[in-house]
Parts: structure tokens; sequence; C-alpha cells
């Protein structure tokens, strides 16, 4: 399995992804501090990644604290809360992880200091392990989902990388093949970031599982030529309508899938599903470093003085879905009732 990020004595190891495929390397952020610089560098990437790797920033607070009762340690939980709910503001894995933690100390809030650090550190590693057991459900549900043999694309990278371990939308690939099911990968190169020709064909040469790489624009000649069957994607927050935001590029990949009357999934755990949040207009778009376009491999490619534009995200309409798949089952269209429904609540007005 790849170990994406891990809890040590030393601190929280992550697999530096930005060094990826050539490196493989690894991190030890041993403060809160650490943590957010590592999310905001995108050393640790991917919806659920996040979400665990804030909940274990906030467990190195409690584990580094000098606090000598719980309202002291309280203070110093909600800055780090604070701090590393600003690194992305995209995905809500993020802010999910950030209150879980902060319930976690609620509940345990009138035990003496020590007990609180102990069961903040506790409720990390158990977030982690959680995650790894939602993808391989996930996993195990959208399996059903893909063809016996054939193509399959993907954009950007949902895969082990983007989660504690599996993947949300690799691991949907890696349970077919686990079933028998002759798979080929297509994967988007997705830039700027590139994590599908450097992350997702990375951890699929290490699974076997054939891949191709191709660029972004070359998706839908690939579709026209039949050489796709479905297509299947992760997600960084899915509002109670279904929307979806995920890495930019996908809502074109959406509209060509629809064209070619193909399939279009998207695989996350319940936790993205945000159903305080009623369309995809309300979701919030990060903005990073021109940087990212302007240059790739530090050599610059845009003239300067020229204006850029650098979304990490784009909202995909639920219309062009064919089904949502999370760890308690698949949420189908209408998105307000079945995304509802897997998430415990009542049916939620959009």
């Amino acid at each position: 399995m790849i170990h994406t990020l891990e809890w040590t004595d030393h601190g929280v190891r992550f697999l530096d992804q930005t060094k990826l495929p050539t490196e493989e390397t690894y991190v030890i952020c041993s403060t809160p501090e650490q943590v957010a610089d590592a999310i905001c560098t995108m050393i640790v990437r991917g919806a659920p990644a996040i979400g665990v790797a804030a909940a274990m920033g906030i467990a190195l607070a409690a584990k580094n604290s000098a606090a000598e009762s719980p309202d002291e340690l309280k203070d110093e939980i909600d800055h780090a809360g604070e701090l590393i709910a600003k690194t992305r503001p995209t995905a809500v894995n993020l802010f999910w992880a950030i209150q879980r933690m902060k319930e976690k100390l609620e509940q345990v809030r009138t035990q003496p200091v020590a007990h609180i650090k102990h069961a903040l550190i506790e409720e990390a590693q158990r977030m982690h392990a959680e995650d790894i057991a939602a993808n391989q459900a996930m996993g195990r549900h959208g399996a059903t989902l893909m063809p016996s043999s054939g193509g399959v694309l993907t954009h950007c990278n949902a895969g082990a990388l983007a989660t504690a371990g599996y993947g949300t939308a690799l691991g949907v690939i890696r349970a077919a093949v686990e079933q028998g099911k002759r798979i080929h990968v297509y994967a988007d190169e997705t830039r700027p970031f590139l994590q599908g020709a450097r992350l997702t064909a990375w951890e699929l040469m290490k699974d076997g599982i054939p891949t191709t790489v191709i660029s972004d624009n070359m998706a839908g000649a690939m579709m026209r030529q039949g050489k796709i069957g479905a297509i299947v994607v992760g997600a960084d927050r899915i509002a109670a309508n279904g929307d979806v935001a995920n890495k930019i590029g996908t809502y074109t990949v959406a509209v060509l899938a629809r064209e070619h009357r193909i399939p279009f999934y998207v695989a996350a755990p319940i936790s993205t599903v945000d159903l305080a949040c009623p369309d995809g207009s309300k979701i919030p778009i990060e903005q990073r470093n021109v940087i990212e376009i302007s240059h790739i491999g530090g050599k610059q490619i845009v003239p300067d003085g020229v204006s850029i534009e650098n979304p990490a995200f784009d909202v995909t309409p639920a219309k062009y879905l064919a089904a949502i798949i999370t760890e308690r089952g698949i949420a189908r269209a209408p998105y307000p009732e079945s995304l509802a429904a897997l998430a415990g609540k009542t049916k939620v007005e959009v």
C-alpha cells in the first residue's frame, strides 16, 4: 500500500507529492504550522488526504501543547484549526475534519489534559483508518459500474495519493481489476499541476494496471474513437443538489462524455458531500499562483505581461453525472434525495 501520510512518534510523515514521479521522498511535519504549509504547497493533496492531514495537524497541536488546563488547550486547538482552515478553501473535507476534532475535544473536555491530548491523537488516527476502509467500500460499490473490459478515463489524481490509502476514483478502478475486469486506464495529464501524468500514472504503474497518459485536449478524440467506456473522477466538494467541484478541466470532460453517451461517475466519501451547500454556485473556488501556468519545470512558457487565470477547480452540474459513488452506496438523480439518504439526513431543499 502507498503510505500517503501516517502518524509517527516524530510527527506526521508525508510522501512528498511535489517530487513524484522521479523522487520518492518523505517529509516529517512536527507542528501544525508545518502541516498547513504541506497542504498549501501540495506536498499532500486530494480532499480526503487533506482532511486526515488537518486532523493530524490538530493532534500535533495537542501533543506539543504545554497547556495546564483544558481551556488553555482548547485555545491552542482553536488556533491550530483556524491556521489549517486557511490553506485550501474548496476541499470541504478539510473543514469537516477540523470540526470533528473540535467535537472530540468537547466530548472529553472535562477530563485531565493528558487524557484530552491522547483522545485527540487517537481520533486523528481513527480518521486515517476510517478513510482507508471507506475507500475500499467505495471501490466495491463502484466496481459494479465499470465495464468488464476496455478503457476508463480519469482526470487528476483520486487515488491512494489523494487519500489515506487505496483511493476514491482509482479505488473503484482497483476494485474492478481485483474482480477480474480487464481495464486500461486513460489518465488525463491534468494541467497545470500534472496530477494525472505525475501521480495517477505513477501509482497505477506500481499496481501493474495498464495506463496511458494523454494530454487534456485529447480526451474528446479518445471518446470519439471508442476507446473510452466509462469515466470516473473524484471530488473536492459535492453540493446538496449533486453539483460537483473537482480539478479544473473536469467540467469539460463531463460535457464531452454527455456528447458521446459515456457514463460519467464521481467517487467520493460522504465527508465530501456538503448538504449545507445548496448548489455549485456556492462552492468557493481556490485560485492558485499564476506561476503554475506561466512556467513548466521552472522554465517560463508565457510572455511577461500576459494576464493569467489559475482556478484550481471547476464545477460540473449534476445533470452530467450518471451516479455518485460513496462508501455507503451509489447515489443517482434526484440527488437532493439520494445524497441526503446516504448521509442519514432528511431531504435537503435546494
